[in-house]
């Protein structure tokens, strides 16, 4: 208890941030000194690292996210086995960052979504919303020696709201212009939207996931050339897209559904990629013209969803980029297309490297919460009161 009060007591702190995401890619890890809290909150990082996931581990994680072939007996063992991932991803970070684990004072680790259902739904007689995101915090937080803090979403969804996107805090905190509205994409598996004004507070922000990104693009490129990503984009800039196809696909229930709302692999996991697949072979598209029409889906999905959502109430001076999705050339040149003149800028431009921006939000996240700072934001998720995200897990003595 009295480590406890002193972390709480502390303003400054190193923080170690995990994020793996709905790419499946593996296991991003920031580590950072924070001091502060909210508007306030200043932020030095030191390193970051990505881990990718074994191909075992990585092919273990997709099959459990399917519910047709997932398997209670692989997601408990799961749980316990990327606890074991995320440790290594904070030895790493630390050595990275020449720093002894012992001087990191906090973990903050979002865990890896195998299922996010955040609409209420029947479950034996009573409405609820769910999410599971596996990495024990509590095997994690034994493994390491340091407090872990995890399961962010679950709070937000208890309060009615749809528990991401999370990311939202962060942006407001760390790119709020006093000046100037601007809209930050990150480009993950799933592209999720943040609205800045001028000047935000907490409840002008508004985000939402608009859609697939990388999650989509990656999956054809698998299927297609036999490769884990599309790199450079240079498959799809080879092609060309088919805008029929793409009017039908932006028909989506997702693309018409009104926000708040948030999406992950079961709206665009293997069974949206099959449906695609074979739209695009009734119609003969080359797998380069199929690619192209994929990524441009990202593209005209994200601007359709600020020109129907954001636009009337709040137009943009920027769009700022962050996520995996900025090393695709032909993604952020479709991008510029779509929100030209809005200038696109990568967060870098901003002193944020692009990788890491969502393990550093987690960071914070974390920090955050032992702070005792409400970071849900209910004018995005929907909840009906603000409230601190996530479980603080203490290691034994």
């Amino acid at each position: 208890m009295d480590a406890l009060l002193a972390l709480h007591r502390r303003s400054r702190r190193t923080v170690v941030g995990l994020m793996s995401g709905t790419s499946l890619d593996g296991v991003d890890a920031a580590l950072v000194q924070l001091d502060g809290s909210g508007p306030d909150l200043t932020m030095d990082p030191e390193a970051f690292v990505h881990i990718p996931y074994p191909t075992a581990l990585r092919d273990l994680i997709r099959t459990n996210t399917d519910p047709a072939s997932s398997s209670v007996q692989d997601v408990t063992r799961l749980d316990a086995r990327l606890a074991e991932a995320y440790a290594a991803a904070v030895d790493r970070v630390a050595a990275e960052a020449d720093v002894d684990r012992g001087t990191v004072d906090l973990v903050g680790a979002h865990g890896q979504t195998v299922c996010h259902l955040p609409e209420p739904a029947d479950c034996a007689g009573k409405d609820v919303r769910a999410t599971l995101q596996l990495g024990n915090p509590s095997t994690l937080a034994t493994r390491l020696g340091v407090p872990v803090v995890g399961n962010f979403r679950a709070a937000d969804l208890a309060l009615g709201g749809q528990g991401a996107p999370l990311v939202p805090y962060f942006d407001r905190v760390a790119f709020t212009a006093p000046d100037e509205a601007r809209g930050l994409l990150n480009l993950g598996g799933i592209a999720n939207l943040t609205v800045l004004p001028a000047g935000a507070a907490p409840d002008d922000v508004r985000a939402f996931d608009t859609g697939p990104a990388n999650m989509v693009i990656d999956a054809l490129a698998a299927r297609l050339f036999d490769a884990p990503h599309d790199p450079d984009g240079r498959h799809a800039n080879a092609g060309t897209p088919d805008h029929d196809l793409l009017a039908d696909l932006l028909e989506g229930e997702y693309f018409r559904r009104e926000p708040p709302k948030s999406t992950g692999r079961n709206d665009f996991g293997p069974d949206y990629v099959d449906r695609l697949l074979g739209a695009a072979q009734s119609r003969t598209l080359s797998p380069e013209d199929t690619m192209a029409t994929a990524t441009l889906l990202t593209a005209a999905s994200v601007y359709q969803a600020y020109a129907q959502y954001v636009r009337p109430e709040q137009a943009i001076d920027e769009l700022i980029v962050s996520g995996g999705g900025v090393h695709n050339d032909t993604l952020l040149r479709m991008l510029e297309e779509a929100f030209t003149p809005i200038p696109v800028r990568p967060t870098s431009d901003y002193g944020v490297a692009p990788d890491a921006k969502e393990a550093l939000c987690f960071a914070v996240l974390a920090h955050e919460a032992v702070n005792g700072t409400p970071t849900n934001l209910p004018s995005v998720t929907g909840a009906s009161a603000r409230t601190p995200l996530g479980s603080l897990s203490v290691p034994g003595s």
